[in-house]
């Protein structure tokens, strides 16, 4: 009589990121996954803790050797707004992936004893598999939205796919003596950066770091370009996107004061859908705003359907409730203040705080 088979009990733990193999593992493990994310990616994960000065961390489960499960983490320290565990930082996804065989609740006990481990009083969970409500885990759902559909078939096609008024500024945006880069190189990156510390001191936003813009592109490879609009040479609109299973994300972009008037975000947004197919994409992901707001509204016009969203945090009992959120009304003055604020210092104090939002 034969012995019965005895299943495995999955281990979690802390993976060695200083070990490239590793690197390479989960690499491989997040582009099989069906609900993988450019956001889960060592590419993604390590490069940005890295060019912020936070720490990067990836807790896996596996069962006879093999990953079933995975999070990537960042931990974020902030004099302004306290110190978080996120998954993952500076990104709008991120969270638990399972595959068949894992044990979720083991994997959301580990972050909890590694928070508390690092002094982390908040876990943010931007996606995956989530935890029930309790146990000092809240869910959070349709504050946020994601936007993303399929690309047409050709240029002509793309162009007819947009909604009639949107359409319009798009074809006005056509008539206007733009031209259109796309690249890598330290033209790019630094013509893209100008334009993106101008709107996001236009918006009230301290800026992130060139540092972490640059980590990603770096990080990604092939996998990331810049798209910069200009007019009579002189940039107006860019983005940087990443490029993940046949999908776009165009994710920091932003324009000048010009750009409306020029309507370069309009043209940029087009130009990237065709730049996108042609290297093989079939998606374009608009990516996520916050429910009711401007590019939630923005996003709509170009005729995407909003997706809502939920995620996780959890709070250490007896700590505050973290609040980082730019869009949060309790921030409000101090946008209005950072409007105000000179170019050259919003940009010189931004970084410094930006590092630290996650």
């Amino acid at each position: 009589m034969n012995a019965p088979f005895a299943l495995t009990t999955p281990q979690v733990r802390l993976v060695d990121l200083a070990d490239p193999g590793e690197i390479v593992r989960l690499e491989g493990f997040v582009s099989r996954h069906p609900q993988g994310t450019p956001f889960h990616r060592p590419a993604w994960f390590v490069s940005v803790a890295h060019a912020t000065g936070n720490g990067a961390l990836a807790l896996v489960q596996e069962r006879a050797g093999e990953i079933v499960a995975f999070l990537p983490l960042d931990a974020i320290h902030s004099p302004v707004f306290g110190r978080l565990l996120a998954s993952t930082g500076f990104a709008v996804g991120g969270g638990l992936l399972v595959t068949e065989g894992a044990v979720p609740q083991a994997m959301f006990a580990a972050a909890k004893e590694l928070a508390v481990r690092l002094s982390c009083p908040t876990i943010e969970l931007r996606g995956g598999v989530l935890p029930d409500a309790g146990g000092g885990w809240a869910l959070k759902t349709e504050s946020h939205a994601n936007f993303a559909r399929a690309l047409a078939a050709d240029d002509e096609a793309q162009l007819l796919d947009i909604p009639r008024k949107q359409r319009a500024e798009v074809r006005r945006s056509l008539g206007i003596d733009l031209t259109i880069d796309v690249g890598t190189a330290e033209r790019d990156r630094a013509a893209h950066y100008a334009v993106f510390c101008e709107s996001y001191r236009n918006l009230g936003t301290p800026v992130f770091p060139r540092a972490l813009l640059d980590a990603v592109v770096n990080g990604f490879g092939s996998d990331a370009d810049i798209l910069t609009v200009r007019h009579e040479g002189r940039p107006v609109a860019s983005v940087i996107s990443v490029y993940h299973a046949g999908a776009v994300m165009p994710y920091w972009g932003g324009g000048t004061w010009d750009a409306r008037r020029l309507r370069a975000n309009d043209r940029m947004y087009y130009e990237l859908m065709l730049h996108a197919r042609r290297r093989g994409c079939t998606v374009f992901d608009f990516g996520r705003s916050k429910t009711n707001s401007g590019a939630y509204h923005f996003k709509r016009n170009w005729g995407f359907e909003p997706e809502p969203l939920t995620y996780a945090t959890w709070t250490a009992p007896g700590s505050v409730k973290r609040e980082a959120d730019p869009t949060s009304a309790g921030l409000s003055l101090q946008i209005k203040v950072w409007q105000r604020l000179p170019l050259g210092l919003a940009n010189r104090l931004g970084p410094l705080i930006a590092r630290g939002i996650g």
